[in-house]
């Protein structure tokens, strides 16, 4: 078959993909699974090879992501059942004072989001602003932004959370580059968009706690955890996961020390180890029965199944573009675009998240998309680092009607739409463009 008729048809899957979750409201897994059957038997693939690329995809891919998207699921639902995310902003905030109340929150938001999905983060948190709301009659959005900033930040920036996880999965870096680019383009976003402009915006739109919002105190019998002991446990796997990263470049290849950590840095040890940990010390050591942490961690693989199904159907997806050479003609393609790669991640994403919505399964999607074309780019660790946040960035940018991250927030601070769009939008926006020009400037100085 000829290369148009390839490109046409690989630009048509992508709409119908679009139309499918949009339109249809059909499942993203289903949608992901059946575009790229559509795809593998348009673009002429023998029918038995097409079987084998959903094998492949889906076994490659689930076969690392599985494991770390399960172990971080559970470590972070013993993190709330806890309460160790409300304890950590707390404290926080009492570190910081309530005149910066904003940058607590937002560092709070951060750090727990790491281990526990954005929803769940936001559900834990979100009394904590009531309550600041209410005691100093300041718009909900001085405290809410700065919080959501964080979370946001975290959700999309910083494995093990699912999307950035995929990503990098999907193109081959390892996870300590991710996560020391994803920091250093994170956190500056955080910070513009969260503190600073939730203190712009929260001047110009008064919103105050919704009448259908029951504001309770928290039960005095909850005794959460110390804040030490939750920063210590969400910075062991990314403190694992780094050392394994860099200790290539400190000891030799054969070196013993260096093999030993290089072992215990894999992200499977690292969250097995940080796991086993939580289980201890924020489970048995506060009370919980071995029965009930059992159950804490069954509860936590329930959500956790479902993305881990929408990650495996984008490896078929990426399979498939691989196997049926659609994926070298991209390259060929890309080759040829006068666009860079850092900006090509970026827009790709960005596209898939304005149309749909969700931004883990714009980051899968565009992972797919740019995978098969990352060997004609010749780039090295880091760069694909970078590339990782690039498209993490894109996946932030413009959360609007079709997010139901933008439900959430308008519900949960009972404001109307433009009032949502002009906050919760904007502040995404501003996470974007804000992450993907620490990106370049990053890519700027390492090359």
């Amino acid at each position: 078959m000829s290369q148009s008729y390839l490109l046409v048809i690989a630009f048509l899957s992508i709409f119908l993909l679009l139309l499918l979750i949009i339109k249809a409201k059909l499942h993203a897994f289903a949608a992901l699974l059946l575009v790229s059957l559509v795809l593998g038997i348009a673009s002429g693939m023998p029918l038995d090879t097409i079987i084998n690329s959903f094998k492949k995809g889906i076994g490659d891919t689930l076969g690392f992501v599985a494991i770390i998207v399960g172990l971080g699921a559970m470590f972070g639902q013993i993190l709330e059942v806890s309460g160790g995310g409300e304890g950590l902003a707390e404290k926080m905030i009492g570190l910081f004072g309530e005149k910066r109340a904003p940058l607590a929150l937002g560092l709070a938001g951060f750090i727990v989001a790491i281990p526990v999905f954005f929803e769940v983060g936001f559900i834990i948190l979100v009394p904590i602003i009531y309550n600041l709301t209410k005691k100093t009659k300041r718009s909900l959005l001085f405290y809410g932004l700065p919080l959501l900033a964080g979370l946001s930040v975290a959700h999309n920036y910083i494995p093990p959370t699912p999307g950035p996880l995929a990503v990098a999965d999907l193109i081959g870096v390892k996870l300590g580059w991710v996560i020391l680019f994803g920091s250093l383009a994170g956190l500056p976003a955080m910070l513009i968009a969260g503190p600073l402009f939730g203190t712009f915006i929260a001047s110009k739109i008064d919103v105050q706690i919704p009448d259908y919002i029951p504001i309770e105190e928290k039960p005095a019998s909850i005794d959460p955890p110390s804040y030490l002991l939750v920063v210590s446990l969400i910075l062991v796997p990314i403190g694992l996961i780094l050392i394994n990263t860099f200790s290539s470049a400190i000891f030799p290849q054969n070196s013993t020390v260096r093999e030993i950590l290089t072992f215990i840095g894999h992200p499977f040890t690292a969250l097995i180890i940080t796991t086993l940990l939580a289980f201890y010390f924020l489970g048995i050591k506060k009370g919980f029965s071995a029965q009930q942490v059992q159950l804490i961690a069954t509860k936590a693989l329930e959500p956790a199944g479902i993305i881990i199904l929408v990650i495996g159907a984008g490896g078929v997806f990426k399979q498939i573009l691989i196997d049926s050479g659609i994926g070298n003609i991209l390259a060929e393609l890309v080759d040829y675009s006068p666009l860079p790669p850092i900006l090509l991640s970026f827009l790709v994403a960005a596209g898939v998240r304005i149309a749909q919505g969700s931004s883990t399964v714009a980051m899968i999607t565009a992972g797919g998309l740019i995978s098969p074309v990352i060997s004609s780019w010749h780039m090295t660790q880091p760069e694909l680092g970078l590339i990782v946040i690039a498209i993490a960035s894109g996946s932030t940018i413009l959360s609007h009607v079709n997010d139901s991250g933008f439900w959430l927030i308008n519900r949960y601070f009972g404001m109307n739409i433009p009032d949502t769009v002009k906050s919760w939008t904007l502040m995404e926006t501003i996470i974007s463009l804000s992450g993907f020009i620490m990106v370049c400037l990053i890519y700027s100085l390492i090359n």
